[in-house]
């Protein structure tokens, strides 16, 4: 019997840079991000999960 497997799929390729929430944040929980002329806080939660708000 011949068997042949899939060749192993690959991570998709990011279309912009990648940045570090944790660089971002510099040691705290939250930054800010501005936009134009709004401005949102992204915020890393207890469980370790990003939150983006106006």
């Amino acid at each position: 019997m011949n068997f042949q497997s899939a060749p192993p799929k690959q991570a998709p390729t990011p279309s912009g840079p990648t940045y570090a929430a944790r660089d971002l944040t510099e040691g705290s929980n939250q930054a800010q991000i501005v936009l134009d002329d709004q401005t949102y806080t992204l915020r890393i939660t207890r469980a370790g999960k990003l939150i983006l708000t106006k």
